[in-house]
């Protein structure tokens, strides 16, 4: 996983990652860029499961796949995380299940469900 396993993030973050229905992922560019963008994240138990709604060629998802030290903007905090790749089927189910929950009715939703962007589910661990 590469994070020690007493790692996780605090009850309240994950409860307040839960009810936010957007937040900013921080990725940093090759030539030290920092970039931010509006994602889509889920909580399942504690993990924090998120996917790019533009596939494989979205910035942020690019930036994050080649390093992987991110940081989530939400409510004022930075929480500093590591985005490590999702793509067992476990992971994908989960994540989608919790797209369709918290983002049930949304018109982007079924483009966050689409084949193309199931392989793009990232974990989100404490850094």
């Amino acid at each position: 996983m590469g994070y020690a396993p007493g790692m996780r993030f605090s009850a309240e973050e994950l409860r307040l990652l839960d009810v936010t229905q957007e937040v900013e992922i921080e990725t940093v560019a090759h030539d030290g860029t920092v970039h931010r963008t509006v994602i889509w994240v889920v909580v399942d138990d504690d993990q924090i499961l998120i996917r790019s709604y533009r596939g494989p060629g979205a910035r942020w998802y690019r930036e994050a796949l080649a390093n992987s030290a991110v940081a989530i903007h939400v409510d004022g905090r930075r929480l500093s995380a590591t985005a490590v790749p999702a793509t067992d089927p476990d992971s994908i189910e989960r994540t989608s299940a919790g797209l369709e929950r918290k983002y049930a009715g949304d018109p982007a939703t079924p483009a966050m469900l689409a084949p193309d962007t199931l392989d793009t589910t990232l974990r989100l661990t404490p850094a």
